[in-house]
């Protein structure tokens, strides 16, 4: 486990009833199919093709938000992005096209066997998010999903949280925030509740930890060690 300067914060006194986990990078491994589709929709709409680095670092956040800061494009072009992706997505969203990552349906269920309440909020989609949970073989252990449709305000604002929260009658100060990006860890600390990045997915160490992630771990299975 990789333990960052903030994990002095968190001690055996606490007590974590609520997970609320990042789908892309965190549990899904969509890297692949994310960013081919990102780079062939702006070849489609005749814009400049971003690298592939760069449209990494904009998973997790809401499509048109992602085609503004790649393309530099007004919001009314960024929707006409949004729909091609989506076209494009449903193209390649082949059956295994996103697989989970090493550990993570083994953890899920050891965690919700334990009682946890496990939950997702993700900018992804209402259209394609509830699909790719159920095909990577978690969608059983999942009591609530937040997708990009459901809130006002994307990560980093804490609204997914806070929502996810009030729809549980949950406690932050019980619950822990799980991300591979650095605006999942923001948008948990801002509801106050504890954070965890991951390093294996779009995010590094640094900027997980330059956050304020109270742990940031190396694989999923290593939650287990924080939650219990």
């Amino acid at each position: 486990m990789l333990l960052t300067k903030f994990s002095y914060l968190c001690t055996k006194k606490m007590r974590i009833a609520t997970v609320i986990l990042d789908f892309d990078g965190t549990l899904g491994d969509s890297r692949r199919i994310i960013v081919d589709t990102l780079r062939e929709t702006l070849r489609q709409h005749n814009l400049p093709v971003s690298t592939e680095e760069q449209c990494a670092a904009t998973i997790g956040l809401p499509l048109k938000d992602a085609f503004v800061m790649l393309a530099n494009v007004d919001e009314d072009i960024a929707m006409k992005c949004v729909n091609t992706y989506r076209s494009i997505f449903d193209v390649n969203n082949v059956t295994g096209a996103v697989k989970p990552f090493a550990n993570v349906v083994d953890t899920i269920k050891q965690m919700y066997a334990a009682g946890l309440t496990l939950t997702i909020a993700s900018s992804r989609g209402r259209d394609s998010l509830p699909h790719l949970v159920q095909s990577i073989g978690i969608g059983q252990y999942i009591s609530y999903i937040v997708s990009a449709e459901d809130v006002v305000n994307a990560k980093p604002h804490p609204e997914p949280v806070l929502r996810t929260l009030e729809h549980l009658d949950a406690k932050p100060q019980e619950t822990l925030v799980v991300g591979d990006m650095a605006f999942d860890i923001e948008m948990g600390r801002r509801a106050n509740t504890f954070t965890c990045g991951v390093s294996y997915g779009n995010g590094s160490v640094n900027e997980l930890e330059e956050a304020g992630a109270n742990w940031v771990i190396d694989d999923f299975a290593q939650l287990l060690n924080i939650v219990f």
